[in-house]
């Protein structure tokens, strides 16, 4: 049974393509998907994508993730990140290695977007690297993953499991 990674996606975000091109870009959330699972597949990840505009179905989702034993989530909480004190205290309950992506640098925005609550559960942040962030995330939990299971030292990876 191939090891599964969940890739949650919070509000608005089922608006990418049309919604503020000149920010996010004009790849949909389906175009997401499919980079999602191209890359998984290449990392030996199995991937459930779902995306919601409401903040306890993302907290339902996590702790599936975690009762499913899911060996990383990929986490675009978009609006909630910066607000959602249930979506961090669900992270930190289900222990599964978390990775934050945003498809634009936070950084460079409006100063509320800055304070993420997400990242203080998360493994790692990536961020203004456009939708790539996500397929970066997913190559960066299958090499948490081989390190893992190697005891810390990750073993070469052939070409094909890079995005």
């Amino acid at each position: 049974m191939a090891k599964t990674v969940y890739i949650l996606n919070g509000p608005n975000l089922n608006l990418l393509g049309t919604r503020e091109p000149e920010k996010y870009g004009r790849a949909t959330l389906s175009d997401v998907e499919k980079l999602c699972r191209a890359t998984g597949k290449r990392c030996g990840l199995a991937v459930v994508f779902r995306q919601s505009n409401i903040e306890g179905e993302i907290v339902n989702w996590v702790q599936e993730a975690a009762a499913n034993k899911a060996v990383g989530i990929v986490l675009n909480a978009a609006g909630y990140t910066t607000t959602s004190v249930s979506i961090l205290d669900a992270l930190l309950a289900a222990k599964v290695p978390t990775i934050e992506v945003h498809i634009t640098n936070i950084h460079a925005r409006e100063s509320f977007r800055h304070n993420s609550l997400i990242s203080k559960a998360a493994k790692g942040l990536i961020c203004g690297m456009g939708i790539d962030g996500y397929a970066l995330a997913i190559t960066g939990l299958a090499n948490m993953i081989l390190a893992g299971a190697t005891g810390g030292k990750a073993k070469k990876r052939s070409g094909k499991s890079r995005p």
